[in-house]
């Protein structure tokens, strides 16, 4: 038996779980952690932005807005019983077992590729100060492949001393979670365990089997595991920018890409895989704006040679740049709608609906609406903003009074398919504006173009060549 496993032996099951970073994926598990283990601590620096989340979490509520099914009753639950508690003293790392990072990852850029590890690395920092022989440290946080058995483990070792794979396991079992489900998602979902040697590997086993309903383990090396997680993100958004860009091709042709998408989607039978997403306004959220970068600059740093077509541009970042486009598009057809009725976007009074990157959520997180207001601002439009879950970003106000947004606005964008907006009256809305014919801009497909065209709007919508050129009525 190895070092490692010989300690692993003398310490036993796993029984107490360190939670790093209570956000989307940090709380989730801790919670359901602890109806698994017997005491789970989620670690929360006592910051101004989000020190508040300790003291909620300790109260049994979730500090996370929007629909998120069972999440607030199990925060209760495992409250109550006293299985949870959130802190922001961690030194009591020393009383874990293990310990799981969820800490964000995001880029400084995407010129030089290069990430922003410094929260992760202040994590790390702190787990390493209070390290102990036998533990079982795992990065869910989506990172640059080969940072678990390289920058993880050596910052680890110069905190503590102690030798990942000899002293302490260390692994990656990548989140992959969707805000709006993630209690299901990680009780669902396969779960990819890959730690930095066999006994790590294992022991990550350990701590995950228990919380899995329907998902199954899938082990591998962490190398492997940090490649699936950034793989399967960039082959979503390559999706995502293949129906985007059939989008744009489908308005230039004057035809409806739901017509086409459906088509395409009917095809079914054996040897016949494909998934055909929806296009929209653009991409955001913490992951498929990213992960591409870090697989990208996981082969840039393996300094092994890339066998590929001379001086091609990379697919994938090639994808990256159509979803980036959308919301630039989504300012183009504004633009357009208002120049049928002889107006311009100087002087405009604009509403956003939308302001969270996804349905029904608070997640704010690289929301494309973000680069569209930022445009509309700077050539000289009014804008104001809706969202039923979120009321502030980044210094920028946002109502939950839908009337009071759309009031007197010549244009309206939908951003974000939150389901109050698939209610969306067109008498009520243009006596709102107060104009014969507002522009509606519908960048998710939630409304019905005919109706909205029959009330006197001029529409434009994502992939509707067959409505995007209507009479005004």
């Amino acid at each position: 038996m190895s070092k490692l496993g010989e300690i692993l032996r003398e310490r036993g099951p796993i029984h107490k779980v360190g939670v790093a970073g209570m956000g989307y994926v940090g709380i989730p598990s801790a919670v359901l952690f602890a109806e698994k283990f017997d005491f789970v601590l989620g670690f929360q620096r006592n910051s101004k932005s989000s020190g508040y989340k300790i003291e909620m979490l300790n109260s049994g509520l979730s500090p996370l807005k929007g629909e998120e099914p069972g999440l607030e009753e199990l925060i209760a639950k495992v409250r109550a019983q006293g299985r949870f508690e959130c802190t922001s003293d961690f030194s009591r790392i020393r009383e874990m077992d293990a310990i799981t990072v969820a800490i964000q990852t995001p880029f400084k850029d995407t010129v030089s590729l290069e990430p922003d590890f410094s929260a992760l690395e202040e994590g790390l920092r702190q787990i390493g100060r209070y390290l102990n022989e036998g533990m079982l440290v795992v990065l869910e946080s989506t990172i640059t492949p080969g940072t678990t058995g390289g920058m993880a483990a050596d910052i680890l070792h110069e905190e503590s001393g102690l030798v990942a794979g000899e002293d302490f396991a260390l692994a990656h079992a990548p989140e992959r979670v969707m805000v709006g489900r993630l209690i299901r998602n990680i009780q669902e979902h396969d779960r990819i365990v890959g730690g930095i040697d066999k006994e790590s590997t294992e022991r990550a086993i350990e701590l995950y089997k228990p919380v899995l309903t329907k998902g199954r383990i899938i082990a591998m090396d962490s190398t492997a595991a940090e490649v699936t997680k950034t793989a399967e993100n960039t082959f979503r958004d390559l999706q995502i920018a293949a129906i985007n860009e059939l989008a744009l091709y489908c308005e230039a042709m004057r035809i409806n890409v739901y017509d086409v998408r459906a088509g395409i989607d009917s095809l079914k039978g054996e040897g016949i895989t494909r998934a055909v997403l929806h296009p929209g306004a653009g991409v955001g959220g913490h992951c498929l704006t990213k992960d591409t970068y870090h697989l990208e600059r996981g082969v840039r740093l393996a300094n092994s040679k890339l066998d590929y077509p001379p001086d091609a541009e990379s697919l994938y970042v090639m994808a990256r740049n159509i979803n980036d486009f959308m919301p630039i598009h989504m300012y183009n057809l504004t633009s357009e709608g208002l120049s049928r009725l002889g107006k311009r976007i100087e002087y405009s009074r604009i509403a956003i609906l939308g302001w969270a990157f996804i349905n029904n959520s608070d997640d704010t997180r690289n929301t494309p609406a973000e680069q569209y207001y930022n445009m509309l601002i700077r050539d000289g439009a009014t804008v104001s903003v809706h969202d039923p879950y979120v009321s502030e970003s980044g210094g920028i106000k946002i109502s939950r009074n839908m009337e009071d947004c759309l009031r007197g606005a010549s244009a309206v964008a939908i951003f974000t398919g939150h389901s109050q907006y698939s209610n969306l009256k067109a008498d009520m809305i243009k006596k709102l504006t107060g104009l014969h014919h507002p522009v509606i801009v519908d960048g998710r497909n939630v409304i019905d173009p005919d109706s909205f065209i029959n009330e006197g709007f001029v529409y434009r919508g994502i992939g509707r060549g067959d409505k995007n050129y209507h009479y005004i009525i």
